[in-house]
């Protein structure tokens, strides 16, 4: 019969040999290890100038934004600079006045001498293309229009309305 041939060693039908059971049990299982992540397909050349293009990208970025935040630095000190120079004069000397701006109303208010111990306040309003003085030692008030192009300084507008008292 077929069979007696076949199934040489192993016992009767759906029964192991014994030392096919010994040798399964010797084996240890496999182990499986975790692979480190990487690129499929992806030569090693290859992956190492993606990443000096990453860190160029980096280093380009940073020193982009550092020049803007230093370029944004010098731009305020040097408004600093040249408002103390219109204020005080070109050499820094004179009596210093206040100054307060308003970019969303387009105005600047600044505190002058009128006279020996009294002030005034001039007003400029860029939108309007207005000049207002006000002084606390006679209480008048005065505002005129000025020309776009013509814009009086702030010693001539206090000298023309210092001579209309």
């Amino acid at each position: 019969s077929p069979r007696d041939g076949a199934g040489k060693g192993t016992g009767e039908h759906g029964e192991m040999d014994d030392s096919s059971k010994e040798a399964l049990m010797e084996e240890a299982p496999p182990r499986y290890t975790e692979s480190p992540p990487r690129l499929p397909c992806v030569p090693h050349e290859l992956k190492s100038l993606l990443l000096l293009v990453a860190l160029v990208v980096v280093a380009l970025v940073v020193v982009n934004v550092t020049f803007l935040l230093l370029g944004l630095h010098l731009s305020e000190s040097h408004a600093e600079t040249v408002l103390r120079m219109t204020i005080q004069g070109l050499d820094g000397q004179g009596t210093p006045q206040q100054l307060a701006m308003s970019k969303k109303e387009r105005t600047g208010t600044f505190s002058v001498r009128d006279g020996l111990n009294a002030s005034a306040t001039v007003v400029y309003d860029y939108s309007k293309l207005l000049v207002g003085y006000r002084s606390w030692r006679q209480g008048a008030c005065y505002i005129t229009r000025v020309d776009k192009d013509n814009f009086p300084g702030l010693d001539a507008v206090t000298e023309t309305f210092q001579r209309r008292q």
